[in-house]
Order: C-alpha cells, then sequence, then structure tokens
C-alpha cells in the first residue's frame, strides 16, 4: 500500500501483520519495554520495516531508537517515517540529499469516532469533505483528513523540531488524481505548501508527504 503513495528517492517496506522472527534491538527494546503485548508487536514490525527500507537504501543501522518525542532517530544522513495501524505497519526512508522530511500515516477506511472531526477539521475543510464524499462516497474523507495531517505533523516536525496542531495545516485534497496539498498555517516552517499523495484500497488509506531536499545554495 504505502508504494502506492511514494516514489524515488524514497526508498520502503510494509507488512501486512506481525510476521514471527523480527527481534528488537536492546536500544530500540528499551521504548516498548513495558507495553502491551499488541503495542509491542505493532513497534516491532514496524522497525523491522525501517530496518529493510534503509538496507533498499543501502544504509546499516544497528538499531533505530525512539527520540525525546517519540519520533524514530535515523542515522545520519536520513530522513524517514513509521507508521502502523491495526493489521498494517510501513516505512518509508531517504537519503537527507535527496529529500528533506518524509512523513507518511496508515489508517482504516473506516469513519472517525464522533466528536473527532471537530477537532481535526478546520470549517472550510468540513465543506471541502462534504463536496467529496458526494463525489466518491466510498473514501472516508474525514478518516482521510486525520491522515494527511498525521504526514503533514511528522514532516513538520522534522524539519522544525516542534508539534504541528491539527488546526496549523489547511488541506485540499483532489479525488481523482490522489495528491493533496497542506498548506502551513503558521511561521517557521520551510514553504508555504506542501504536496502529498494519497491512496484508499483494501480497507486501507495512506497518505506521504516528500520534501524536497534544500538547495545548499540557498
Amino acid at each position: 500500500m504505502i508504494g502506492d503513495v511514494v516514489a524515488e528517492p524514497v526508498s520502503w517496506s510494509d507488512a501486512v501483520g506481525d510476521p514471527p522472527g523480527p527481534a528488537l534491538h536492546p536500544a530500540e527494546e528499551s521504548a516498548v519495554r513495558n507495553a502491551l503485548p499488541g503495542r509491542r508487536a505493532e513497534f516491532t514490525t514496524g522497525r523491522h520495516c525501517a530496518h529493510r527500507a534503509l538496507e533498499r537504501l543501502g544504509v546499516a543501522a544497528d538499531a533505530i531508537p525512539r527520540g525525546p518525542r517519540g519520533a524514530p532517530q535515523w542515522p545520519a544522513g536520513v530522513v524517514g517515517s513509521i507508521t502502523h495501524c491495526d493489521g498494517y505497519r510501513a516505512a518509508a526512508v531517504a537519503r537527507t540529499a535527496h529529500a528533506g522530511a518524509v512523513g507518511i500515516d496508515a489508517e482504516p477506511n473506516l469513519p472517525l469516532p464522533d466528536g473527532v472531526l471537530g477537532r481535526v477539521a478546520l470549517p472550510q475543510e468540513e465543506v471541502h469533505l462534504a463536496a467529496l464524499r458526494a463525489q466518491r462516497p466510498g473514501v472516508c474523507w474525514d478518516r482521510l483528513l486525520f491522515s494527511a495531517k498525521e504526514s503533514v505533523y511528522k514532516v513538520g516536525h522534522a524539519l522544525t523540531h516542534t508539534p504541528l496542531r491539527f488546526d496549523e495545516a489547511s488541506l485540499v485534497f483532489e479525488p481523482r488524481s490522489g495528491t493533496f496539498r497542506a498548506r502551513i498555517l503558521r511561521a517557521g516552517v520551510p514553504g508555504p505548501e506542501l504536496a502529498g499523495r494519497w491512496s484508499c484500497r483494501g480497507g486501507l488509506l495512506v497518505t506521504a508527504i516528500t520534501v524536497p531536499a534544500m538547495d545548499p545554495r540557498g
């Protein structure tokens, strides 16, 4: 699934469920030492996907530990993102020479729980989602908005090392091309608009944003 929305120069890997066998490095183990079995399994498979994506990129890493805010700590010269939802895990990475940040997210194609959309969507986005539902009723657009904002959050955090709120990004989806645009509504994030891609199939929604590498000449 994640391969639907990422392209060169991004390397990716995904998994359906939690295959037996993968083990965590001690530096990764500490993040889930006291976690419930389900959380431990999804974390382990997510790290397994991340290691496979790095191998495909030609980068070796003994461990991908968890940073202070929970984001993966990638090897020097690499940016990336990990996601997991019920039954699906994925990772995507790229060299910093080719990408400034990568953000991915996966969600079930199910409506958001009651009361969540009002905390996620701006008023203009709610109007936009209503129009999209009339065009493609098979897509849970409220959940797709949530997923896309998660991808925006991950990219914004990677670039600025500070969290973005849901109301600090305004999104517009293109229902036919599988793309979306995210306009950042606060100062401090390079570039006023981000371009992303989305896909819906097999009961899943996936979104991804790849920020191009900054020109060292400015």
